[in-house]
């Protein structure tokens, strides 16, 4: 997986590329608990993202608690099949998706 950062006063776009699963879920995991302090809002492009597991859902509910003391979370550009895995495991109540 391949995680690119931009951040544009206090928002933080992240884009996300390739696999979100065991193995790669610690280095999202990472980014979330040292980049998230102080941001008013994130932004996770998942235009790139193939596949996320449970290991990466598990980071996202992290992060989105996290944001939920902070300011919005959104993730954008979710391909049909990673939507697939948001409707059947009830993410897409718990997370904001355009």
């Amino acid at each position: 997986m391949e995680i690119k950062m931009a951040q544009q006063g206090k928002e933080l776009v992240i884009e996300l590329a390739g696999r979100l699963d065991t193995t790669t879920a610690p280095e999202l995991e990472a980014v979330v608990k040292s980049e998230f302090e102080g941001k008013d809002s994130v932004i996770f492009d998942f235009a790139a993202l193939d596949y996320i597991s449970s290991a990466g859902l598990r980071v996202l509910l992290s992060a989105q608690k996290i944001m939920n003391r902070q300011g919005p979370m959104v993730i954008r550009n979710v391909n049909d099949t990673i939507n697939e895995v948001f409707d059947v495991t009830g993410f897409s109540d718990i997370l904001t998706i355009e």
